[in-house]
C-alpha cells in the first residue's frame, strides 16, 4: 500500500496521537522517565494501514493496543527526531492536533539536547505536557 503524504496528514489528524508521559523511575538520575510517543490506533480489520504507515516511516512497531484494536507506535527518540518530526514539519497537520504536535516537538527536541536529565528540564517538560491533548 503506497500512502500519499497528504492522506497520512488527514489520517493522523483524525486517528493519531502525540503523547508524552512522565513516570517515576527510581533508577533514573532525576527519579523520572520521560516517554514521548506517536501513535495511530485502528480496529484489527484495518491493520494493513498501520503496517503501511510503519513501512512509510521506516520505523515503529504495530502491536495489539486493547482488545480488537491495533496500534502503530513510534517511541524511539532517534526515530521521532529523524523521521516523525521532519514529516509533520514538512506536511502540516490541519486540525488542533497541530498544536499538540508542536508541543510534542518541543519535548522531543528538549530530550535530544538531554534536558530531560535534569529536574529543571523535567519540570519544563511537565508544563508543556499539561497543555497537550486537551
Amino acid at each position: 500500500m503506497d500512502l500519499d503524504a497528504q492522506w497520512i496528514v488527514g489520517f493522523v489528524d483524525g486517528e493519531g496521537c502525540f503523547h508524552v508521559s512522565i513516570n517515576r523511575h527510581e533508577e533514573m538520575t532525576t527519579g523520572y522517565q520521560v516517554l514521548p510517543e506517536f501513535t495511530v490506533v485502528q480496529h484489527e480489520r484495518d491493520v494493513q494501514v498501520l503496517h503501511a504507515l510503519k513501512a512509510h516511516f521506516g520505523c515503529g512497531v504495530v502491536r495489539v493496543n486493547h482488545g480488537d484494536r491495533m496500534a502503530f507506535r513510534v517511541r524511539d527518540l532517534e526515530h521521532l527526531v529523524g523521521k516523525i518530526l521532519p514529516f509533520f514539519e514538512k506536511h502540516m497537520l490541519k486540525t488542533k492536533k497541530r498544536v499538540d504536535f508542536l508541543k510534542f516537538r518541543q519535548v522531543v527536541l528538549k530530550m535530544q539536547k538531554g534536558e530531560h536529565l535534569t529536574l529543571e528540564g523535567i519540570e519544563e517538560i511537565r508544563l508543556i505536557k499539561e497543555q497537550m491533548n486537551r
